[in-house]
């Protein structure tokens, strides 16, 4: 009997930046690495967030033996609290990923049925023919790890997002003596984080960062304001360690922050001197030079405090001539419109703005192209397969693969779906499974497929226009002319005459003389083709028509 294979299946975050999941399966054994989210794009109308399609572990939902995170940030554990309702199965991080993850399943009120494991560095555990051993890489968030996998077919190494940063903030360096072990032993496939494939060298340590915070704090005149991430733990502690050493008090603003915050301290992940920490009702009475907020809104996010700041719209804080506001972050691919709209705002009121296209301010957390080389060098394994990032990222780290010696039959480009194939001695595609994107609107998700956004960016474009056709009851004939009223399409005033016309043309188009009242589904088809048509030649737009009918 042929031996199962070892099959590899992302369901996310690869071709894409974000939403980030892969299931390993081996026989009636899957696992789960990482459960993330994606920001909506552009033309994602209304959607707040995107999630992975996972109707593949539901459909084998009794061989998933659990979900391992590998860090905390939103992009690998934003789609817990959705999935784990669904697929309620074991959770396996690090201590920190964990108070990470707790914090967001408080919020959707989660917590109470989720099972979250906690696995220490050099720890493993095994989860059916998988046994799965975590390893310390670098990256913008403690605790994050890379995943060596045990399976009956050879050993996989799951790189998770690193970057190789001998200097770290907090947190350990990349451990690449572990590496490099495996690599002596024969590793069957590496998945390696493509997220800055493009970049030329090496991305530089968190220590840069470090030492511009303390040059801003040194100078400012005012109040100093930094936006990160929440779960950006490491810059967190180099602002308040840069506050600390001028003589400034902290005040933490933003509720996902301050919850953020208040785990890292009880965990140990943050350290802040005596009295360092201050609350935002207390800070009118300090002098403005000895003021720092750590505050959301690095991606000017609309909900966010530094957003509401900018806007002259939050309770506590008002933007000063002279407050000095730093954005620590990267935009996310896709914010880069909403981060500089709020930067204006910010320097209409008089601040001086900081960011890193001005400023040594933020510095990556992925491993640019010689890191990536390194990392290969140093696993050696028989095939390769780029994971995290989009088309172009995955195709430039398979050529850079290619050029520290894997054979190009040996690397897998792959997208959402698609399954790839392993025995100890071959690999290939085989076949594909549902996956795509599953869209969070308020409470719903799910529901809102891709008519309802096709519906929505033609509203957007085009406006609607209303038919109210009031028909007799008895008869089934037209009552008066049918009345029109548009909504984003054309001013009603000022297109009277279109309008006047088209009742016309779908008084003419109803008034058949017939003594039967027509079906409403055939009369509603007739006045939609009718006014797209005339709509159409008249304006060249196609607003949506959407025809009711009233009995009198």
């Amino acid at each position: 009997m042929a031996k199962p294979r070892l099959k590899i299946i992302p369901l996310g975050g690869v071709s894409e930046i974000g939403k980030n999941m892969m299931a390993m399966e081996y026989g009636n054994d899957i696992i789960v690495i990482d459960a993330g989210l994606m920001f909506p794009e552009e033309e994602m109308l209304g959607i707040d967030l995107v999630i992975p399609d996972i109707s593949y572990l539901l459909e084998n939902r009794e061989k998933v033996r659990g979900i391992i995170i590998t860090h905390g940030h939103e992009d690998h554990t934003g789609a817990l609290p959705y999935v784990l309702p669904q697929l309620n199965v074991p959770v396996y991080s690090t201590k920190l990923t964990q108070g990470l993850v707790s914090v967001k399943l408080k919020e959707r009120r989660k917590l109470a049925e989720a099972k979250l494991k906690v696995i220490p560095f050099g720890g493993a555990v095994t989860l059916g023919k998988f046994r799965v051993e975590f390893f310390p890489v670098c990256h913008s968030i403690p605790d994050a790890v890379g995943l060596i996998i045990s399976t009956p077919v050879g050993t996989v190494v799951h790189s998770g997002d690193f970057k190789v940063d001998y200097t770290p903030v907090n947190g350990k360096p990349t451990e690449l003596s572990r590496l490099a072990q495996l690599g002596a032993h024969g590793v069957l496939l590496l998945l390696s984080d493509s997220t800055y494939a493009e970049l030329p060298g090496y991305t530089p340590s968190e220590k840069v960062v470090g030492e511009t915070l303390d040059h801003i704090m040194a100078a400012a005149p005012g109040r100093v304001i930094v936006a990160t991430f929440s779960s950006l733990v490491s810059r967190i502690q180099q602002i308040i360690d840069a506050a600390a050493k001028h003589g400034r008090q902290v005040c933490v603003v933003g509720r996902s922050m301050t919850d953020t915050v208040q785990m890292a301290l009880e965990l140990g992940y943050l350290h802040a001197p005596p009295n360092i920490l201050t609350r935002v009702e207390e800070v009118r009475r300090l002098p403005r030079e000895k003021i720092v907020f750590i505050t959301t809104g690095s991606q000017g996010e609309p909900t966010s405090a530094l957003v509401r700041m900018a806007n002259r719209d939050h309770r506590h804080v008002r933007i000063l001539r002279g407050d000095t506001v730093v954005f620590s972050a990267s935009p996310i691919p896709g914010n880069e419109a909403l981060i500089n709209r709020t930067v204006d705002a910010l320097f209409k009121q008089g601040a001086q703005v900081l960011y890193s296209r001005v400023s040594p301010v933020h510095v990556h957390g992925h491993a640019s192209q010689e890191e990536l080389k390194l990392l290969i060098n140093l696993v050696k394994p028989k095939f390769f397969m780029p994971i995290h990032g989009e088309y172009r990222h995955l195709t430039i780290h398979s050529q850079l693969a290619q050029s520290v010696g894997i054979p190009k039959p040996n690397i897998f480009v792959m997208e959402d779906g698609d399954i790839l194939e392993l025995s100890p001695l071959a690999a290939k595609k085989a076949g594909k499974v549902t996956a795509g994107n599953v869209y969070v609107d308020g409470l719903s998700v799910g529901d809102v497929g891709t008519v309802v956004l096709r519906d929505r960016r033609m509203l957007s474009r085009d406006g609607i226009v209303m038919v109210i056709i009031a028909v007799n009851r008895q008869t089934g004939k037209l009552v008066g002319r049918p009345d029109i009223v548009s909504r984003g399409f054309v001013d009603m005033r000022e297109a009277k005459g279109m309008i006047e016309e088209s009742r016309n043309l779908v008084a003419r188009t109803l008034d058949h003389g017939r003594d039967r009242p027509a079906d409403w589904g055939f009369i509603s088809a007739k006045v939609r083709d009718v006014l797209n048509k005339f709509y159409y030649d008249q304006t060249k737009r196609r607003p949506m028509v959407l025809p009711f009918m009233v009995k009198v």
